[in-house]
């Protein structure tokens, strides 16, 4: 077996695309809440600038005072975050919850700059420190990196994995390929500027890693606050912040970060949340079409937990789930699927444009065509900080946001989304009322003669 595949398994187990169960359910209470609750209960925007502002300054008054007396910044953070043990991930955890929620626009955090001026490029922080040895020594395989790192480019932001992290390859894996490699490290690299401000309130992070089957953008990463504090892919813990070269800024993390695996492949490793998803896509033949990369580039999959499709019932569960029911299920799951329209909670991404977009604040709206004939999902994202409220058809929910793919990206939904039903020549949406079988077949009736799946 491939070191590429044994490392995101060993990933899977603790969560490599989503939450483990406890965070899952968790965003699913959250989700069910309505949005006036939300929005009744904010603080003004002076108090959250002042206790963001302050949290902010605790943390990195901390971090200067370990700057002042360090003749290696990095290795005084690594240092100082083993020393203070949670205390440093509960300031990043609740700074976090404060700024990502509300504050984003009102808190100048990305010209934040060290105390002290730098004197060293990324690469020679990497290189020098004892934490990071395996690291350098991977990078210095590659002479066209050992440049980049100390280039002056961009400035950028490397998710620097320390020693220990190495370790949690298994024993007797092969060693990967050098191109391989290479990909892997590209995938701790960003060519832009993210400090830890600007990390905390940024759902995705565009790396130096180009792929050619998310469209026309780069390899993301996905950022996430929980249980375990800031992580990176959900399941790489940050544990260093901060660190500044000449170029750019360093996070320590205890992880390697694998690209991840397509999306066909995400959805087999999780069966306790896609099992019954991933049987509908077997049996309808949309699996292996979803896989298949050679005819689309990129893509969304608005994926229903097993926990929705209960919501549909027994009744209707087992009629898509019958022999005849299939045709039904198909076209169902086919509103499901977006080809060559990548969207993160704060990214587009489209085959056929040459830029990306990002995701303004505010509100924004998108109509993505899906792979049910002349059948658009109407995309709403409500995005304030790192606060992000995403609306399929204006009923079902996002619950889980960027489960980051190889091919693409996965966004859990709290509800099976049902194709609209034409009223006086008006699509009316569902909006969660009471389904039958009937009612289920008069909506996807249309839709059921064409057997073929095409991306």
């Amino acid at each position: 077996m491939k070191l590429t595949y044994v490392l995101p398994l060993v990933a899977v187990s603790t969560a490599l695309v989503l939450p483990d169960e406890q965070v899952f359910n968790q965003i699913a209470i959250e989700s069910h809440r309505s949005a006036d609750s939300v929005w009744d209960k904010l603080p003004s925007k002076h108090q959250v600038v002042d206790n963001v502002e302050g949290s902010f300054d605790k943390l990195r008054e901390s971090l200067g005072k370990v700057s002042k007396c360090s003749k290696h910044a990095l290795d005084s953070a690594i240092d100082y975050a083993a020393e203070t043990g949670d205390d440093i991930y509960k300031k990043v955890h609740q700074t976090g919850f404060a700024a990502g929620s509300w504050a984003d626009s009102a808190i100048n955090i990305e010209d934040h700059h060290p105390h002290h001026k730098p004197n060293k490029t990324i690469y020679e922080l990497i290189a020098s420190s004892k934490y990071t040895t395996k690291l350098a020594a991977a990078i210095s395989e590659y002479p066209d990196l050992v440049v980049l790192l100390n280039g002056t480019l961009a400035n950028y932001t490397v998710f620097a994995p320390v020693d220990s992290a190495f370790e949690k390859i298994p024993k007797g894996a092969p060693k990967p390929s050098k191109e391989t490699l290479k990909k892997i490290l590209l995938y701790h690299v960003s060519p832009e500027f993210y400090p830890a401000g600007k990390v905390l309130v940024t759902h995705t992070v565009p790396t130096a890693l180009t792929v050619d089957t998310v469209g026309i953008g780069p390899q993301r990463l996905s950022t996430n606050i929980g249980l375990r504090g800031l992580t990176v892919n959900f399941y790489s813990r940050i544990i260093a912040i901060d660190i500044f070269g000449t170029n750019g800024v360093i996070h320590g993390v205890d992880s390697l970060l694998i690209p991840p695996p397509n999306v066909a492949d995400i959805i087999t490793f999780l069966p306790g949340e896609f099992s019954t998803l991933e049987l509908g896509l077997t049996k309808t033949g949309l699996l292996p079409a979803i896989n298949d990369t050679s005819n689309h580039h990129g893509g969304t999959l608005f994926a229903p937990s097993n926990f929705a499709f209960q919501k549909l019932g027994p009744r209707i569960n087992a009629f898509l789930f019958s022999s005849y029911g299939l045709k039904y299920l198909k076209a169902l799951l086919e509103y499901h699927v977006v080809a060559n329209q990548t969207l993160y909670s704060d990214a587009y991404y489209a085959a056929e444009e040459v830029d990306q977009k990002d995701i303004p604040k505010g509100i924004f709206h998108i109509d993505l065509a899906t792979l049910l004939k002349d059948k658009s999902l109407a995309v709403d994202v409500l995005r304030y900080g790192r606060y992000i409220n995403i609306k399929i058809n204006a009923f079902s929910q996002v619950t889980i946001e960027d489960g980051i793919a190889a091919d693409g990206v996965i966004q859990v939904v709290s509800d099976v989304i049902v194709p609209p039903k034409p009223i006086d020549r008006m699509d009316t949406y569902w909006q969660g009322e009471d389904l039958t079988v009937d009612d289920l077949k008069e909506r996807l009736e249309p839709f059921v003669q064409d057997t073929d799946v095409e991306l």
